[in-house]
């Protein structure tokens, strides 16, 4: 805040003799007007030099009379800058434009910390701040501008801010200075009203020559009464930046520029109304004698055609937005009434209310008295105010304070869903006890199901491999299902090899199919050497490569034909008397004779002629072995 400067104006500052005016009589005459002035004037400002001026506990700006104008002569004023407790101030030089002259005697700014006697200065143009802050270790600071003739300069303007926001810039900073795409600095208070000019709008952007903390109020992301922290970022720019009013500043239309300022604003979504309520509502009947109906519910802001309008005499009209639920409102957009009608609202005031029936009237940060809000200056455009601090509501009363013609609007609100804050439960954490063990003992007894079913399906597995359908007897549960367990079976149960010529082995009971043996795809342990049938169910071997070995992989022989495993020699009718004997066969001349030795009788059997059937050979040619006449002999290929 800003106090009086005149009570410590002589003790701080015994050496100012040779600071403002070369004569003791000028100091003298000037300090005795310039303590008039403080009486006279309130304690925001002290003395007759004082600009534009907004001082807050956490930022402020002040200037000399007529910025950026020449600043008058003879003319003086002092602010004292106060912070709270725990803190210091930095202080930014946006513009220091006075005068040159020797030890900047004609005119010169001061800095002043009657904590410490410390002091910085005086300046002039030809003994500028030598960086764009300075850091002070004080929480006060006396700031003091005096100015005797000259012919130019503009004078001065200075921004401040505590220790707790190192990233205090000047409020003539613009998009231009910095290179970086991503930008947060602090924007101290009372910049809207400093000569900048800004390009563009909320939803467009706005053009990298603005000035950024009059663009950011513009934008609705800080107050002017206030400052604050702004974040934006540097994209690219655009062909065309239209003109907009909000928040009391109108933005001008811009032109192409290389890069462009987007302001990073959280909670700026349009909210749905639920329905609309008005304190009345004109029934209009025209010349023509149609009805037209200006209700509450044409005054949602994306309707087209005409508004709401209140009825011609009505008093402390209002309208009403009911959001169905309570809601984090940032902003509110209002509208004219339409094309072919010149009405709207050039102000107003809102109050809020969370049940309809309490209301409670806006007053912005000030708190003090109820804040009236700029409305259109036309039936077409749309105008923006923020909500800083926002509003937690579900009803929203918009009061018109003034208008053109009549009263006429249509309206939108601006936020975002109200963030839920969930209170911690005096039982949240027995109950999170509970729910652990709960989950302990479902995990327990999950791995114990698991583990009885795996061993059930292993058991099931080992019965199914060592049981045996045909050939085999079935092996206890207590044997090993392998090929060394099996009995071995005896050299009797396998049929002897034949001897050469014994014809009877072919009919040999011995030689009957031999049994399948049964056993599970996945381990076949059998001795069978035969391939199943594909009924049975039963899978090739699969051969993986030329180094598999036997019995790394179940093997199956083919099995038998069903004929007889040894062909049966048939030959032609032979005349009765022909005898089975050794043949010689007699070749042609020269060749040796081929000898054919026949299957030799069994015992009992006798040749044909022994028996006594009336052989035609004669008696010597009979005998066992004999010459016989060539006989044909087919034999069957095995």
């Amino acid at each position: 805040m800003l106090g009086s400067c005149g009570g410590s104006y002589w003790q701080l500052h015994p050496w100012i003799l040779l600071w403002t005016v070369p004569s003791a009589r000028s100091i003298q005459k000037s300090h005795q007007k310039m303590m008039l002035w403080m009486r006279r004037t309130s304690e925001e400002a002290a003395g007759n030099g004082c600009g534009h001026t907004l001082l807050t506990p956490h930022s402020g700006t002040l200037s000399s009379k007529n910025y950026p104008g020449t600043y008058p002569n003879h003319t003086m004023c002092c602010w004292r800058l106060q912070a709270p407790p725990g803190t210091s101030l930095l202080l930014a030089f946006g513009d220091v434009d006075l005068e040159p002259s020797e030890q900047c005697a004609h005119s010169s700014l001061l800095l002043a910390d009657p904590q410490t006697g410390t002091a910085y200065g005086p300046y002039c143009r030809n003994s500028v701040p030598s960086a764009p802050l300075l850091v002070t270790n004080s929480s006060t600071v006396t700031v003091l501008f005096n100015s005797t003739s000259h012919r130019s300069g503009r004078g001065l303007l200075v921004s401040y801010a505590t220790s707790q926001h190192p990233d205090l810039v000047s409020c003539l900073v613009r998009g231009t200075h910095y290179t970086q795409e991503h930008i947060s600095v602090y924007c101290p208070a009372g910049c809207k009203d400093i000569h900048g000019d800004i390009w563009g709008n909320p939803s467009q952007g706005y053009r990298d020559t603005s000035v950024l903390c009059k663009a950011a109020v513009h934008a609705g992301v800080i107050a002017d009464e206030l400052g604050g922290q702004i974040t934006l970022s540097r994209e690219k720019g655009i062909t065309l930046y239209e003109s907009a009013f909000a928040n009391g500043l109108r933005s001008k239309r811009g032109s192409l520029s290389e890069k462009r300022l987007v302001f990073h604003k959280a909670c700026d979504d349009v909210l749905e109304v639920v329905t609309f309520n008005a304190s009345s509502w004109w029934h209009e009947v025209d010349v023509l004698g149609q009805d037209r109906a200006w209700m509450a519910e044409r005054a949602a802001l994306n309707t087209t055609g005409h508004s709401w309008a209140a009825e011609p005499g009505a008093k402390a009209a209002w309208l009403e937005l009911d959001l169905g639920t309570r809601r984090n409102v940032t902003g509110i957009i209002t509208k004219g009434s339409s094309e072919q009608h010149d009405y709207y609202v050039t102000s107003y005031h809102v109050s809020s209310s969370r049940d309809g029936k309490n209301w409670r009237p806006y007053r912005g940060s000030s708190g003090q008295e109820d804040k009236v809000f700029e409305g259109n200056a036309d039936n077409q455009g749309e105008v923006s105010n923020a909500f800083i601090p926002p509003i937690v509501a579900r009803y929203i009363r918009v009061t018109p304070q003034s208008w053109h013609q009549r009263v006429a609007l249509k309206v939108a609100l601006v936020g975002c869903q109200l963030a839920r804050v969930r209170v911690p439960h005096p039982y949240g954490s027995t109950l999170l006890v509970m729910l652990l063990i709960g989950g302990f003992v479902l995990l327990c007894s999950c791995l114990l199901l698991l583990a009885f079913l795996c061993h059930r399906k292993r058991k099931s597995e080992v019965e199914l491999n060592c049981r045996i359908t045909k050939g085999y007897p079935k092996l206890e549960s207590s044997q090993v299902c392998s090929l060394q367990s099996m009995p071995t079976p005896s050299p009797a149960s396998f049929p002897t090899a034949p001897t050469p010529g014994d014809l009877s082995w072919t009919h040999s009971p011995e030689y009957t199919e031999p049994d399948l043996v049964q056993v599970s795809p996945s381990s076949q342990t059998g001795p069978s050497t035969f391939k199943p049938l594909l009924e049975e169910g039963y899978a090739l071997p699969l051969v993986l490569n030329h180094y598999d070995v036997p019995g790394k992989h179940h093997e199956y022989a083919e099995p038998l034909p069903p004929e007889p495993e040894y062909a049966m020699p048939f030959s032609e009718l032979e005349p009765t008397g022909m005898c089975h004997s050794t043949c010689i066969i007699t070749g042609a001349a020269g060749c040796s004779p081929v000898q054919y030795q026949s299957p030799a009788p069994q015992p009992g059997e006798l040749p044909a002629a022994a028996q006594g059937t009336g052989s035609p050979c004669p008696e010597g040619a009979c005998a066992w072995p004999r010459h016989c006449p060539l006989t044909h002999v087919y034999h069957e290929a095995l």
